[in-house]
């Protein structure tokens, strides 16, 4: 693990364009998208180097970036795989069966949650915001929704193919619309 952290030149200038977003009287505005252009440059996971290097470019005290990473789910401390697997067990999702989606992957990828395996990181998180279409994962970014056993058996064969996951609902809904409207009926 590395103690030394720098943004990418590229990088950098994606900073000042977040920075020109966010008030000026308020820099630390800017924590979560800086921390996550921080993740998404060091192969998915936060070193406490980057914490700090946030830290400083937004004023802030360390521990208040820190509380901030160990608050979100989204945020890893710890290396991760190069395939994210975020499964909600909040109650609508668990409600709609995420709790035998969690069995899936413990079947299908030898998985536990906070287990990475094969490049794969599997992680039980609360609520990723699309309860209307539960049961719902959150794979690398993108979420696929209105899924069962049957269905998130075949996305985990492709996540363990490396084949490319289609993000959306697998029953063809459209945003929010109602479950019979999507599968044709009135």
């Amino acid at each position: 693990m590395s103690n030394i952290f720098k943004f990418s030149s590229d990088n950098q200038k994606k900073i000042q364009k977040i920075l020109e977003i966010y008030p000026k009287e308020h820099p630390e505005s800017a924590v979560m998208p800086l921390l996550d252009l921080a993740q998404n440059q060091n192969d998915g996971w936060l070193p406490h180097a980057a914490l700090e290097v946030v830290a400083a470019l937004l004023n802030m005290p360390k521990i208040k970036v820190h509380e901030v990473a160990t608050f979100y789910t989204m945020y890893h401390l710890k290396p991760v795989g190069k395939t994210v697997i975020n499964v909600c067990t909040t109650t609508p999702c668990w409600l709609r069966g995420s709790d035998e989606l969690m069995k899936v992957c413990k079947r299908k990828l030898d998985l536990s949650p906070g287990e990475t395996k094969s490049d794969i990181s599997l992680f039980e998180v609360e609520c990723l915001g699309g309860c209307v279409n539960a049961p719902i994962v959150q794979i690398n970014g993108d979420y696929v929704e209105d899924l069962d056993t049957v269905s998130f058996e075949k996305i985990c064969e492709d996540v363990k193919l490396g084949n490319k996951i289609k993000a959306g609902s697998v029953i063809g809904r459209v945003s929010s619309e109602s479950f019979n409207n999507a599968r044709g009926e009135i």
